[in-house]
């Protein structure tokens, strides 16, 4: 029997004023993975006044989402969405249309996709 893992890896730093985020997502997304990573993201970002977060997205892995957790997803945007002064996405591109439509919504700051995690992090640094 193969096992099919699934989730988000989160990371979080603060470097003076800063916060940077970084994603990882893999298989497809539950429900339950949400009830874990939103509290974490919460409390992170509870203190953070202005756009001023920067987001690494790794969608290598993923393969979707759940119903529930595409709703999950929706609401950690409307949240936090007035948060985020960069996003960066690397990985597949399937997601690409998907991610952008999402983010168009309810993403104040800027959204890109890049081809590799070096191209991502620069277009963050910059």
């Amino acid at each position: 029997m193969a096992i099919k893992r699934h989730g988000l890896s989160v990371g979080i730093d603060r470097i003076d004023d800063h916060v940077f985020v970084s994603l990882k997502a893999q298989g497809k997304l539950t429900h339950e993975d949400y009830k874990i990573i939103t509290p974490m993201i919460d409390s992170a970002l509870a203190t953070v006044k202005k756009r001023d977060v920067k987001v690494l997205f790794d969608v290598t892995d993923l393969e979707g989402w759940e119903a529930r957790a595409a709703w999950d997803d929706f609401n950690l945007a409307l949240v936090h969405g007035n948060q985020f002064e960069k996003i960066a996405v690397f990985g597949h591109k399937r997601w690409r249309d998907n991610i952008a439509k999402i983010a168009a919504w309810f993403i104040a700051g800027d959204l890109k996709f890049f081809e590799t995690e070096a191209e991502a992090l620069a277009w963050l640094k910059a």
